[in-house]
């Protein structure tokens, strides 16, 4: 009896060794959400059982016929918490399931339908990033390299590059990280430094030192180890949370903070993911703390990711008529794009990608916005090419030069909605910007500065007649038409009228407005146009009078 309570003290002392090691090493969040747990149990019961059976042999170690028996019984024992886990691994995702849980699916994410003009501002030129994350990468690499007392001993963390704003610009921030383990070993009692950041306006860089706003520098990061890794000081300090990426931020002072989101399983065990809280872990002595969503501080800019965003609009849009419609007659069913961006508005950062029907045939129904903080989310209904085919577009205009577009960020200039992408040589420097109207992508303005490119897209849209400028203050004049010239641009007709006491012409397409084509000289007619000091002017409206 006591040699059987000697070999289960044995089989409990080392299975505690083994849990513990393991728990150390591989972090598993304990929770029921969590299906690895499922499994470490299993494990830990084999193990137990069979040290156990290995501690309780005798003599040679020879397997006695007597003994076949209870050995075969007590291996049922981890036979049976397999099953159950299983069972529970079975259950847990059947209730899950998108099939038969469509309608909570879709309603993991509010969508509400938004006014483009009346939500999403005129941009201003200290806000419109003009790099791409790759372009900020290859910055930031070359300013580490500029640095001899940095490069030798650290490296940028490229993995991260989180897009905030800072004090409202939009900036690219990421930390440093040690060159290998022994360039750790002999940073490890300072910490690491500093950070990155890039201006993506002005494509400024620099390396931002702790010692320069009054910090010590920073002990708690991915690139550490033992208690000081960023993970395991999280899992020791909330061991039940199952943890979506952390991503970096600093705040307005430049304080390094780590964003870890929390994860929440909505429907069944594993089903309908989304974040019900936010961990704030302070980069420099670890200090750390958690908020809901609706207590997040407003300086944090990313709480849920793209990822999680797109996921959840995907159900929204495909599970309207249910699920059995999203695979087969696919009823008004509708998806997000392939890529997404980031503007700032109204010092937050939104996610934006496109939103097309589910074939896929390279046209947009609309687009949307959703605040990464959040997670408010709008949907814009307006057709027009998907970001691909603007990318072509715009390196179309300058085939000649070989440039590559970056994926579009959608801003409104004049009040349409438009692409405005970056133009990048081989050597992925940017040398030339362009803007892309969504509705009309073959209309292109390109320039050298970010100024000369907006100048050149407000002219050409004027001169096509497509612009929604505000009508507010626009003038009429009513006078006898004197000449009448037509163009074929692009494949639409334009009109041109000059009246009478007039010296400027203005214009209207035959698609905006069909009545026109009757038109003759000596007709009266009453033009309402906005005041502009160009010799041909778009007609917001003309009529006979």
């Amino acid at each position: 009896m006591k040699s059987k309570a000697k070999s289960h003290l044995i089989a409990a002392a080392v299975t505690l060794v083994v849990a513990a090691v393991g728990f150390y090493f591989t972090l598993p969040a304990i929770s029921i959400h969590n299906p690895t747990l499922l499994l470490d149990i299993v494990v830990l019961v084999s193990i137990y059982y069979v040290v156990f059976l290995i501690a309780s042999k005798r003599g040679s170690g020879v397997i006695m016929p007597h003994e076949v028996k209870p050995m075969l019984k007590m291996l049922r024992i981890p036979v049976i918490v397999a099953a159950c886990a299983a069972a529970i691994y079975i259950i847990g995702s059947l209730t899950g399931a998108v099939i038969f849980n469509a309608g909570r699916y879709r309603e993991l994410l509010t969508v509400e339908t938004g006014d483009f003009q009346e939500d999403v501002d005129a941009i201003s030129y200290n806000q419109i990033p003009t790099l791409d994350s790759a372009s900020a990468i290859r910055l930031g690499d070359k300013k580490l390299g500029e640095l001899s007392d940095m490069v030798s001993q650290f490296s940028v963390m490229e993995y991260y590059y989180t897009q905030i704003n800072y004090n409202g610009t939009p900036v690219r921030v990421t930390p440093l990280e040690y060159v290998d383990v022994f360039k750790w070993f002999n940073n490890v009692k300072d910490g690491i430094p500093g950070y990155i950041m890039i201006n993506m306006v002005s494509q400024d860089v620099s390396l931002v030192r702790f010692s320069d706003i009054g910090c010590d520098n920073m002990k708690y990061s991915t690139a550490e180890h033992f208690q000081r890794n960023l993970y395991r000081h999280l899992r020791f300090s909330y061991p039940t949370y199952i943890f979506e990426e952390p991503t970096f931020e600093v705040d307005d002072s430049g304080v390094p903070y780590w964003v870890c989101p929390r994860v929440e399983y909505r429907i069944g065990l594993y089903g309908g993911r989304d974040i019900g809280g936010v961990v704030l872990v302070n980069a420099i002595d670890g200090s750390s703390q958690y908020y809901p969503v609706s207590e997040v501080p407003t300086w944090i800019d990313r709480v849920y990711n793209a990822d999680l965003i797109i996921e959840q609009f995907d159900y929204y849009g495909t599970l309207r008529h249910g699920y059995w419609n999203s695979v087969f007659g696919q009823k008004d069913c509708r998806k997000t794009t392939d890529g997404y961006n980031y503007v700032a508005l109204d010092d937050d950062v939104y996610m934006y990608t496109g939103v097309t029907s589910v074939a896929a045939d390279q046209s947009n129904i609309g687009f949307v916005l959703t605040n990464q903080r959040t997670k408010e989310t709008k949907f814009y209904e307006i057709a027009g090419a998907d970001e691909f085919s603007a990318m072509r577009s715009a390196e179309g205009e300058v085939q000649n030069l070989r440039y590559e577009s970056t994926f579009p960020l959608l801003l409104n200039v004049g009040n349409e909605p438009t692409y405005f992408v970056a133009l990048k040589d081989n050597a992925g420097l940017v040398k030339m910007y362009a803007m892309v109207n969504v509705r009309q992508y073959q209309i292109v303005a390109t320039g050298q500065t970010l100024r000369e490119c907006e100048e050149n897209y407000i002219k050409l849209i004027r001169s096509e007649g497509i612009t929604t400028e505000d009508t507010s203050g626009a003038v009429e004049l009513t006078a006898v038409i004197e000449d009448i010239r037509t163009a074929v641009i692009d494949g639409n007709s334009y009109y041109y009228f000059r009246l009478a006491g007039s010296d400027k012409y203005f214009t209207a397409s035959v698609s905006s407005n069909s009545e026109i084509v009757t038109y003759n000289v000596g007709d009266n007619v009453t033009v309402r146009y906005n005041e502009s000091e160009l010799s041909v002017i778009p007609a917001l409206e003309i009529l006979r009078a």
